[in-house]
């Protein structure tokens, strides 16, 4: 592992139950910015049993995901990507995870159009991908702005409307996001 990055939480939104903190791992071949991304991810997609980076001990996918949510049986219910992903890994994921709900975050629009248009071209079976295209000048500032530790503070965002507000290391983040579905 190439490092690691913590997140210190706090929110103002009673429903978030979330932990004091999170770590997120950086392997060789990771950027900073994936890093962002699964944080990004983890704030949106929060749930008690979701796990970051969690091997889900099933010899028939080769896989880590970036985060994952296992149900009680341990087969994956939510499956998030974060940042370049392969048609044919998300084909793999879709095929040995059929419960799972499949999600793939992007820096920006443009690389979850471009995604969505290889999907279409390879033939992905339709109704299982959703992608969501973040704001690319946020997730640069948040790139620049992450150190070894982080301070977070949220408060709130989701998907109705597409929207994240926290202050990230003293700096106001106030944006949107596009979702996509194939």
């Amino acid at each position: 592992m190439a490092g690691k990055f913590t997140f210190q939480l706090s929110s103002e939104d009673q429903r978030c139950a979330f932990p004091d903190k999170i770590v997120v791992g950086q392997s060789d071949n990771e950027s900073v910015g994936h890093a962002v991304l699964k944080c990004l991810g983890w704030l949106l997609f929060y749930r008690d049993r979701l796990q970051i980076e969690t091997d889900i001990q099933n010899d028939s996918v080769p896989y880590v995901p970036d985060l994952v949510e296992l149900g009680y049986d341990m087969r994956p219910k939510l499956w998030v990507e974060c940042g370049e992903c392969s048609v044919q890994k998300l084909q793999k994921i879709a095929v040995k995870c059929p419960e799972a709900e499949i999600w793939i975050l992007k820096r920006c629009p443009e690389e979850a159009v471009a995604l969505q248009d290889a999907m279409r071209k390879d033939s992905l079976r339709r109704g299982r991908y959703h992608l969501i295209g973040f704001n690319p000048e946020m997730v640069d500032e948040l790139i620049e702005l992450t150190q070894s530790r982080n301070a977070l503070h949220w408060c709130g965002g989701g998907f109705n409307p597409h929207q994240l507000q926290f202050a990230y290391n003293d700096v106001w983040v106030d944006a949107t996001f596009d979702v996509f579905h194939y």
